[in-house]
């Protein structure tokens, strides 16, 4: 789908490979410096500003967007990753709207979605990986699912790209942490 979607609308540099739509699996997601932004309203509520708040602080600091970006449900978080160039900045601070993060690498069950970015096709997706992974003996759930957006705002819902996550552990001793706040 990136091949319709013009590279202005794309993040610069993409924070780990996406799982294609329709596809289930489990991956690994790199360590990587956060910066979070969080609403004591659910993410699919409205008016909850997350991603301006982000966006300031990115155009603000001169960091380039990249992709995904990732949405706690309740309460609302949504979470950009940094550049490679920026993650080693030394000068970016937390600000009253916006926290940087450290987290380590962990793994995810994870389901490609096309459509737009709903609660509906959220809980839809879910669903699947749910029944997909209550399947699984290799893995255990570890945390709140989350949802994944690879694309801008001003892409068609048709062509949006997104994934839901659930976070795991692979055994009795590997935990998979949340984001460490800063």
């Amino acid at each position: 789908m990136a091949t319709f979607v013009p590279s202005f609308l794309r993040g610069t540099e993409e924070a780990y490979p996406r799982t294609p739509m329709g596809s289930m699996e489990i991956k690994t997601l790199p360590a990587a410096r956060l910066m979070l932004a969080e609403s004591p309203k659910g993410y699919f509520e409205s008016g909850n500003g997350l991603f301006m708040k982000l966006f300031r602080y990115i155009d603000g600091n001169q960091i380039p967007m990249t992709a995904p970006v990732e949405a706690r449900l309740q309460p609302g978080v949504m979470i950009f990753y940094m550049d490679a160039g920026s993650a080693k900045r030394t000068d970016l601070q937390a600000t009253p709207q916006v926290k940087l993060a450290e987290t380590p690498a962990r793994r995810v069950a994870s389901i490609g979605v096309r459509g737009s970015y709903t609660r509906e096709n959220f809980e839809e997706a879910l669903g699947k990986l749910k029944a997909w992974a209550a399947t699984r003996s290799d893995f255990v759930p570890a945390g709140e699912p989350y949802a994944v957006y690879w694309n801008s705002p001003f892409v068609p819902g048709i062509f949006k790209h997104s994934e839901v996550h659930i976070p795991l552990k692979s055994g009795p001793t590997c935990d998979v942490p949340a984001p460490a706040k800063k």
